[in-house]
């Protein structure tokens, strides 16, 4: 079946009603840019994920790539992609125009990002790495470290990866054992192995740069701390050229249940007299610095389980539409003996669509919520607003990586039911989607580590001030809703009103908890991500709600175009009705302190 990329309508929905993208076109940076420049972006973006990502997504699971013990080989589509992609200029898109870059709106950026994720994700993943790695050189590098590495990676001449985690240790990155010794040349020479490495080798570019989290000494104190690392796969002369390799081997590739076209790797540093790194940013501040390309990606994180959701939404949709099954119409009393129906025509299969439908679209209007904000923190006018935004960004960003990852998962398995039989074999891309999508609740922090670092610092912050601006802003949403004239939107508001008030009731209950007794206030962390993400969820489809209510308002609207508007007003709906509800549940858990896993010896399993 040709299934469509996403929803273009939904797309320019999200952006120019439920966020209004157009005032960030007023700001000084964006001012040459107009809708239309944006939506040629936008269809830009779609055509090179349908022409060179989407052609490949099956092939690249059947045929992953390998390594022969000298060589990683993927297939040929997959470098085509690639230079696609540098070719439309994204790896510097949002970059200032007089570096080369298209000075795009990072919000747009994110939404083409999508097409790109929806198509492939695999193969995607090679782009958002080398952009990701890019952003953070720019950021904490020195001037000569920009001119011998940054044009290379924004133009796809080079690419990037994280290396952080190794074999003993996974988010415990304070317990890492790879060295970094300084060298009499004012360089390091790395020692040790990293793992789980994504893009950390494959044949798409003569050249790989790898940030890497290395132990230092201080020589003032002779304290031990973290430091970041620029270590290319081949050293770069100052012209540009390729000097020799480096001291970086890789051990092997990693064979994963999903995402197989990127490659997943287990790198060496210094098996023989060490693999040369340059210091990047300050001395033992490495951590720090890296949250910056870590933060990103647990957006992207959220994004790429987005766009698998809603492309198993999608598929599903398509196939409930045209496979005829049963033949009891919805609005029958009674069996119909007549030609068989659709099998949309049936209740359950519409819930499980509208189930679907409820996670993705809830889901994509998160990410681009977590756009507004690191836009904001980045072009918004007055100083005050940026530190606000980014506040707000640091928050959510834990709910943003998490909340779509479990639930655009628990969509794609939604996905398969609905297909039946047919949605288990691989004759159709439902089973993809769930393979590839599994990894995205343990990318980039497992729900585990986001739900403590939610609930243990984020909503703390600054005396949990942070943490009440967001309730303020979503109680700005309500007010508008309750007052809005539509009854639907009126009771969605009111429905998340009462969630609203027990999830600030719960957070006020657990803070003194957790000051008190940390082990046991943060026992049940991950039932406050939860309630967190699905309250979230809930302010998200009100958002969308009202946006469609006020659409709905024009007397000149398509029958398309007032379908979809109606389709949203009934998820948002179904949302309130169906998933917002088991907050109470999860609120009890909170407030009663339930504390059989804390307390479950392991001597009882």
């Amino acid at each position: 079946m040709q299934v469509p990329l996403l929803n273009d309508r939904d797309i320019e929905f999200l952006l120019f009603r439920v966020f209004d993208t157009t005032e960030v076109l007023n700001r000084e940076r964006y001012n040459e840019h107009t809708l239309e420049t944006i939506r040629m972006t936008l269809q830009t973006a779609k055509s090179v994920a349908e022409k060179y990502f989407f052609n490949h997504y099956a092939k690249g699971d059947a045929q992953e790539p390998v390594f022969d013990g000298n060589t990683v080989t993927t297939v040929p589509e997959t470098k085509q992609a690639w230079s696609a992609f540098a070719d439309a200029g994204f790896f510097a898109a949002t970059c200032d125009f007089a570096e080369g870059g298209m000075q795009l709106p990072y919000i747009v950026m994110r939404a083409a990002n999508a097409y790109f994720y929806a198509a492939n994700p695999g193969t995607a993943g090679y782009c958002l790495l080398c952009i990701a790695a890019a952003d953070l050189l720019e950021t904490f590098g020195t001037d000569e470290q920009k001119d011998r590495y940054l044009a290379h990676m924004r133009s796809g001449r080079f690419t990037g990866t994280m290396a952080l985690t190794e074999p003993a240790q996974g988010s415990a990155l304070q317990d890492i054992s790879t060295r970094a010794r300084p060298a009499d040349d004012g360089t390091y020479r790395l020692f040790g192995q990293k793992m789980y490495i994504s893009g950390g080798d494959h044949d798409l570019t003569e050249n790989i740069i790898h940030m890497v989290l290395a132990k230092t000494v201080c020589p003032d104190t002779g304290k031990e701390g973290i430091s970041l690392f620029i270590c290319p796969k081949v050293q770069v002369n100052p012209d540009g050229t390729l000097g020799e390799r480096n001291d970086v081997a890789l051990a092997g590739l990693l064979h994963k249940m999903g995402f197989r076209n990127a490659t997943s790797t287990v790198l060496n540093f210094g098996e023989q007299a060490g693999a040369v790194g340059y210091l990047l940013g300050d001395l033992n501040k490495g951590l720090a610095h890296m949250f910056q390309m870590m933060n990103d990606a647990r957006i992207a994180v959220g994004l790429f389980a987005t766009a698998l959701g809603y492309q198993g939404y999608n598929y599903s949709l398509l196939y409930a539409k045209q496979r005829k099954q049963g033949r009891t119409s919805r609005l029958a009393k009674q069996q119909d003996r007549g030609a068989q129906v659709e099998i949309i025509e049936h209740a359950d299969v519409r819930r499980m669509l509208l189930t679907q439908k409820a996670y993705a679209e809830a889901s994509l209007a998160m990410t681009f919520y977590a756009s507004v904000l690191f836009e904001d923190s980045r072009s918004a006018p007055a100083v005050a607003d940026r530190e606000a935004a980014a506040a707000l960004l640091d928050l959510v960003t834990p709910v943003i990586k998490s909340w779509p990852s479990k639930y655009c998962l628990a969509a794609n398995d939604l996905a398969i039911q609905v297909l039946g039989g047919a949605g288990y074999t691989r004759d159709h891309l439902v089973e993809q989607y769930y393979r590839d999508n599994r990894l995205n609740p343990i990318h980039e922090g497992t729900e585990g580590i986001q739900a403590i670092d939610l609930l243990g610092r984020k909503v703390g912050a600054e005396g949990g001030a942070v943490f009440r601006r967001l309730i303020e802003t979503i109680e700005a949403d309500l007010r508008r809703g309750l007052g809005d004239g539509h009854a639907t939107v009126a009771e969605i508001s009111a429905e998340l009103q009462r969630a609203v008030t027990a999830l600030a009731h719960v957070t006020d209950t657990l803070q003194p908890e957790i000051a008190r007794e940390r082990a046991a206030g943060l026992a049940n962390a991950t039932v406050y991500l939860d309630l967190f993400g699905r309250v979230f969820a809930a302010w998200m489809w009100l958002k969308q709600a009202l946006a469609a209510a006020a659409c709905l308002r024009d007397d000149d609207l398509s029958p398309a175009e007032a379908d979809f508007y109606q389709g949203k007003l009934q998820a948002a709906r179904f949302f309130a009705h169906w998933e917002l509800p088991k907050y109470q549940h999860e609120a009890e858990i909170l407030l009663q302190r339930y504390d059989e896993p804390l307390n479950m010896p392991a001597a009882w399993f």
